[in-house]
This record gives structure tokens, C-alpha cells and sequence, in this order.
């Protein structure tokens, strides 16, 4: 019989996997968003805006807001696993008698809700990210550090301006991390992997 993963491992699980993932990628992150916020003509494509970016503002400048995105990527993934986990054994156990498989609604229904716990905890972490990436992108505008840009938002915009943009992240997260679960749970059932 295989052993369930406790909800602090999970969490621990999720945490670490986030943070390599996010870690791999971060300079795609901020080309994504020089390439959203530049100027007719400022680039040709992806590889002309790195080649600037590299040239003008060398390799640390792939790396802004890296700090508050991992700060918000360890709580992010390591609450989506571990609630998606929780509320899918939780269903397994409660209402599964003969099977492993709690169905796709189930699923959909486990990932939106930890997904959104995890939004939650997280959404600021990512607000300041991107607004750094954001500053970093205005020639002569002035270095941010995430603790004033803190301070700013709340000082200019409240509590609730840390949560600006939620609701079209919330439409762009919830469905493909829930859908990531279902293809990740029919994946396990195809590689022969028991969820209990």
C-alpha cells in the first residue's frame, strides 16, 4: 500500500516545485513583459529586445522583481498542491467506495478552489513583480525596491490596490490550473499511478 503524502509535505512539494519552475523561466517573464509594454519599433522581436536588454542593461535586468516572485511562487504552489491534494483525497475518502477516480467535475471543482486559495495568498507578491518589471522598463525612471513599492501601493491605492488585476488573473489561472489537473490525474491513471 502506498503512503499518503501529509498536508506539510504537500505543501513542501508544491513550494519547491514552484520555485524551480519559476526559476527556469524568470527571463522569459520579463521579456514578457518589456515586449508587452514596449514602443512601436523599440524591438523587432524576442531575441532583438534580450540582445538590448543584455547590451544596455546587462544580465541582472532579466532578474527584476525575481525576489518578490519567488517570495509569492513558494506559498502559490505549495497551497495549490497541498489544497488540491487535501480536498481530492478528502472526496476520495468520503464518496469513492470502488475507484480511484473521482471524475473530471471533481477535479475541476478541487483545482479552481486551490487555485484560488493560492491566488489569494500570493496575488500581491505578484502585483509588485510585475510592476518592477514594469519600472524597468522606463528609461531613466528611477530603481524600486519591493519594499517601497510596497509601501507606495498602500500608501497611494490601499490594501485593495494590491489585489488590482485579480479578477482577469483569476479568469486566466483558474481554468488552466484546473485543467492541469485533470490532464495530470489522467496521466497518472495511464502510468499506472495510485492517488491513495
Amino acid at each position: 500500500m502506498m503512503e499518503t503524502l501529509r498536508i506539510h509535505e504537500r505543501l513542501v512539494a508544491g513550494s519547491l516545485a514552484g520555485a524551480i519552475a519559476q526559476s527556469s523561466i524568470y527571463p522569459m517573464e520579463v521579456l514578457k513583459t518589456r515586449m508587452a509594454l514596449r514602443k512601436t519599433g523599440q524591438y523587432s522581436g524576442m531575441l532583438d529586445c534580450a540582445r538590448k536588454i543584455l547590451a544596455r542593461e546587462g544580465m541582472a535586468a532579466f532578474y527584476k522583481g525575481y525576489v518578490p516572485n519567488m517570495l509569492g511562487i513558494i506559498p502559490y504552489a505549495g497551497i495549490d498542491l497541498a489544497v488540491y491534494e487535501t480536498l481530492k483525497n478528502a472526496w476520495l475518502q468520503r464518496y469513492a467506495v470502488n475507484s480511484a477516480d473521482p471524475g473530471v467535475f471533481v477535479l475541476l471543482a478541487c483545482g479552481t478552489m486551490s487555485s484560488t486559495c493560492g491566488q489569494l495568498a500570493s496575488y500581491p507578491l505578484a502585483l509588485v513583480r510585475t510592476r518592477m518589471q514594469a519600472q524597468a522598463s522606463i528609461e531613466g525612471a528611477p530603481e524600486v525596491t519591493m519594499s517601497s513599492l510596497f509601501k507606495q501601493i498602500l500608501r497611494t491605492e490601499g490594501a485593495f490596490g494590491l489585489y488590482r488585476g485579480l479578477a482577469p488573473n483569476f479568469m486566466k489561472v483558474i481554468p488552466a490550473v484546473s485543467i492541469s489537473y485533470v490532464v495530470y490525474e489522467n496521466l497518472k491513471i495511464t502510468l499506472g499511478v495510485q492517488s491513495r
